[in-house]
């Protein structure tokens, strides 16, 4: 009998088989090397500030004198801030420390980062000069600034006294010790935005400078119309950790002034940290803690929603 035709073999790869055996080991394989990567962070991340975080959210919902155990009050702590004038006080402090400090801070470091951009002499010893304060806490720049601005052995009252002129009470006047938190904070953060700002500039394409002088535009519309724009994103990086900073600033305060006089330089942190550690009572230090926080994370989300919406509609 003659052969009848041979049946055709599929010689096509398994492609079904192949997707399950190969693409999603391979899968398997990237996740497990990102989370044995991700495992170290998480793990600080869960125990240094989730789980202190999670405790400091039940603490504020207690009465405490910080022995035993606290008692169970729901939100009487959160009531009692709205009736607190030092409360109010301390946040009005912090909202004007943080809108003084913040673009004060941003614009001297742009102006220092566009001076030693350009062709400055002794260019690395007046980086070296705003960078230095970097080096040192916040507690040591405290102390340098009370150096400066102690009103009896000072050097500003010295340099005064010197030219004949009065001298300012810099911790009993209200709005003296205010000033000279502003101006220490001030001399600590424009080094690390004149960095950041540096980074920035250095990394802008020439060409475009060249272009836009070419067509005519002056220094100032240079600045206006090119540079200023292309700094859009180390701008918008340092309001955020700028107004971050204002919100959490502590050190400065504490040594300077310690809040005085007549709470008129009492911050958010620094009147937390009296109520929790002075009169003792952690669970309302707990709830003003809880008010920062929510506080900061809101003005943050608006900075960056701002900031998307203004890049979706450029």
């Amino acid at each position: 009998m003659p052969a009848g035709p041979r049946e055709k073999v599929d010689q096509r790869p398994n492609t079904r088989a192949a997707a399950h055996t190969g693409v999603p080991s391979e899968r398997r394989r990237e996740a497990l090397a990102a989370w044995v990567f991700l495992a170290p962070t998480i793990l600080l991340l869960g125990l240094f500030v989730l789980i202190p975080l999670g405790g400091a959210v039940v603490l504020s919902f207690q009465r405490t004198n910080g022995f035993g155990d606290g008692t169970f009050i729901g939100l009487d702590n959160y009531t009692r801030l709205l009736g607190d004038p030092v409360f109010w006080r301390a946040l009005i402090n912090t909202i004007v420390f943080t809108v003084l400090v913040t673009p004060g801070a941003m614009a001297l470091g742009l102006g220092a980062a566009l001076l030693l951009n350009s062709a400055l002499p002794a260019r690395p010893a007046f980086r070296s000069a705003l960078i230095l304060p970097m080096a040192v806490s916040g507690v040591a720049t405290a102390l340098i600034g009370l150096l400066m601005f102690d009103e009896n052995t000072g050097l500003i009252d010295a340099l005064l006294r010197t030219l004949g002129l009065p001298d300012i009470d810099w911790q009993s006047n209200p709005t003296a010790a205010f000033a000279s938190i502003v101006l220490v904070t001030l001399w600590w953060r424009v080094g690390f935005n004149m960095l950041v700002y540096l980074a920035a500039l250095q990394g802008i394409d020439g060409t475009l400078i060249e272009a836009a002088r070419t067509d005519g535009a002056s220094g100032g519309q240079l600045l206006r119309y090119v540079t200023i724009p292309l700094l859009g994103a180390p701008t918008f990086f340092l309001l955020v950790v700028n107004v971050i900073y204002s919100f959490q600033v502590f050190d400065i305060v504490f040594v300077l002034t310690g809040g005085g006089p007549q709470n008129a330089t009492t911050v958010l942190v620094t009147y937390a940290y009296d109520t929790g550690f002075v009169s003792r009572d952690q669970g309302y230090a707990a709830a003003i803690g809880m008010v920062l926080l929510l506080f900061s994370l809101f003005v943050t989300a608006v900075q960056w929603r701002t900031n998307r919406g203004r890049d979706v509609a450029g």
